[in-house]
């Protein structure tokens, strides 16, 4: 049964270059509103603060000053660059926010692809590594020209994260934040059910490969489809591990479902990273997934019910 008085009010809006909607419940339509603009504004704010196409971001200015001086970071960047620490220590190198200028490297845009050189990965990994970055509370420095910061790998699950935050603090207490795939979800539905999240076939761009049941929580994907080329029959995709420069292959996509997007995302991504070793990175995180393998093969730990929604 529907809580009472809540009626359903569903948003669409386009942002970090993909479209995304936000689903609330609430008493009238003037609270779901003021809730649901609060919300966009600010996943349009990280876009503009964090996104390396705008001169004026934090980001920006981060790069351009690269192999020279310092620059001032706020508390929100200083937490970024903490979790990204994390995450490269947690993926032993394979994370890196300086892997971003391996993009020159590998075009996914280009038509007829191409592979790039041993020279060209080589020369481009030069310009990579985390643990060169100099930063405190209060700045940071990119020591090597060319050096790049880039935080898409967190960025749009931080995002989704702050959205829901911002719904709360609105009253909504059921609601859905969905960013191009990458869900949380606020409570339960408003009948007190679990919410179901459909997890995308790997394979099928319009098929849903499993559904899984989320309370009060996030699901988060990283897969090999969304950005890739073929070449001689193999599949290249976006996700570098950034200790080689190279695309992984393990496996066609990995499904985490978290307290937050941010920590779902990130194990997402780092379970594509680990390659033939993410099952026990994973279980050794505690971490809920479903992952599924080049050959079609499924492993984790997570329930979910077969191709519905």
């Amino acid at each position: 049964m529907l809580a009472a008085g809540l009626e359903a009010y569903r948003y669409a809006f386009a942002a970090m270059a993909s479209r995304h909607e936000l689903h609330a419940w609430a008493p009238d339509r003037a609270q779901a509103d003021a809730a649901a603009r609060a919300a966009i504004a600010d996943v349009l704010r990280i876009e503009a603060k964090y996104t390396r196409y705008r001169d004026t971001s934090v980001t920006s200015a981060i790069n351009r000053h690269a192999g020279g001086d310092e620059v001032p970071i706020d508390a929100e960047t200083v937490a970024l660059l903490r979790y990204a620490d994390r995450c490269h220590a947690l993926s032993e190198g394979r994370f890196d926010l300086t892997s971003g200028v391996m993009r020159q490297a590998w075009d996914f845009k280009r038509r007829p692809p191409r592979l790039p050189t041993d020279a060209e990965i080589a020369a481009l990994l030069e310009r990579v590594g985390w643990p060169r970055v100099e930063w405190d509370e209060h700045s940071i420095r990119l020591p090597r020209p060319g050096m790049e910061l880039d935080f898409g790998g967190i960025g749009k699950e931080y995002a989704a994260d702050r959205a829901a935050a911002i719904l709360r603090e609105h009253g909504i207490v059921h609601a859905l934040v969905n960013l191009a795939g990458d869900v949380r979800v606020i409570g339960t539905r408003p009948d007190g059910t679990p919410w179901r999240v459909g997890i995308q076939h790997p394979r099928e761009p319009a098929g849903v490969f499993a559904t899984v049941e989320v309370v009060d929580g996030a699901v988060a994907t990283s897969g090999d489809y969304e950005r890739y080329f073929e070449v001689d029959g193999r599949r290249y995709c976006h996700l570098l591990d950034a200790r080689t420069g190279r695309p992984v292959a393990h496996w066609q996509s990995v499904s985490v479902v978290a307290d937050l997007a941010t920590l779902a995302g990130s194990y997402a991504t780092l379970g594509m990273l680990f390659a033939a070793d993410a099952p026990a990175f994973l279980a050794g995180q505690g971490a809920h997934y479903l992952a599924i393998a080049a050959d079609g093969t499924m492993a984790g730990n997570l329930p979910f019910l077969r191709g519905t929604s």
